[in-house]
């Protein structure tokens, strides 16, 4: 394999021991016991996600639509891209086709890959991506039972406003919405 020039040349990290310390049917974390790139022991806790994260943006004439739930982690309501979790097998377009139905009722024509990214990858190994979703539908939504799932359409400037004021933080949201709005920018946004 070819040398990554863009890639500086430095020490890795090294792994003495590995123990998974909790795992569920979403996640599991591991105790890592490691040497450091400066040669010091160090421990390391990872978080493997069990699903790909994937996000779809629901776009028609300068309007986007938005899913409101509240999340547990954060003990606060969340306005978001409609999300869900892809599990192994599940080709990720196929999950985000799925997902928009579940979560807003919408059906999308198109899907059209927007970006891809990790989420947090200090701590985790989380991957996303996201999609633009075209020439909509409108139908029933069907939420998983565990979601209290709220649906709102807002105007891409708008949308832009709140994440802008922090109204809206979540991670694959601030990213669609600024891809968005680099892609009205260069008039490349139908």
């Amino acid at each position: 394999m070819p040398k990554d020039k863009n890639k500086p040349e430095m020490p890795s990290w090294r792994t003495i021991t590995s123990k998974i310390i909790y795992d569920n049917p979403w996640i599991s974390l591991t105790d890592h016991q490691v040497i450091t790139p400066s040669g010091q022991s160090g421990q390391y806790g990872v978080v493997a996600f069990k699903n790909r994260a994937v996000g779809i943006v629901p776009y028609e004439d300068g309007y986007i639509w938005l899913v409101g739930q509240t999340r547990f982690p954060l003990g606060q309501y969340s306005w978001e891209i409609p999300e869900g979790g892809c599990p192994a097998g599940e080709e990720p377009e196929d999950c985000a086709h799925r997902e928009l139905q579940e979560e807003t009722g919408i059906s999308a024509a198109h899907l059209k890959p927007l970006f891809q990214m990790h989420l947090s990858n200090s701590v985790t190994d989380e991957w996303g991506i996201v999609y633009l979703a075209t020439d909509l539908t409108q139908g029933d939504p069907n939420p998983d039972p565990t979601e209290d799932i709220s649906v709102r359409k807002i105007s891409l400037n708008d949308f832009y406003a709140e994440v802008e004021q922090g109204d809206i933080t979540d991670s694959l949201t601030v990213g669609a919405c600024y891809k968005l709005m680099l892609l009205q920018a260069r008039g490349e946004l139908d």
